[in-house]
């Protein structure tokens, strides 16, 4: 069987223009494969359960009894160590949890950060 002339430059026009396509779109157009998608939501769900448990964090610091000795900890930490602070006097473990959530630790001693 015999093809006619242009059909090899058309499916070498669409190869191309395929090839194209995907690298416009991933590189320029936003796309991502289903690695990335998960990952990303994974970070911004962190980050929403961070957002939401600052303050129970911040009541746990003005409920605990060495809250005082703890501030001015805090407060002569440099920027670096606060958060293992936060985690260290528990304020960051949230109910039901063995380990503290570190994205709430770093939120909860920003906050306590802007207050002192």
């Amino acid at each position: 069987m015999k093809f006619p002339v242009w059909i090899k430059p058309a499916l070498l026009g669409a190869g191309a223009g395929a090839v194209a396509l995907a690298f416009v779109g991933f590189s320029y157009g936003g796309w991502v494969t289903g690695g990335s998608a998960s990952a990303l939501a994974k970070k911004e769900a962190m980050t929403a359960i961070a957002a939401a448990l600052t303050p129970y964090c911040l009541e746990r610091s003005q409920s605990d009894p060495n809250s005082i000795q703890l501030l001015a900890e805090i407060k002569a930490a440099s920027t670096y160590n606060r958060r293992a602070i936060v985690e260290k006097a528990g304020w960051a473990t949230p109910l039901g949890m063995e380990k503290p959530n570190t994205d709430l630790a770093q939120a909860c001693q920003l906050a306590l950060s802007a207050a002192l």
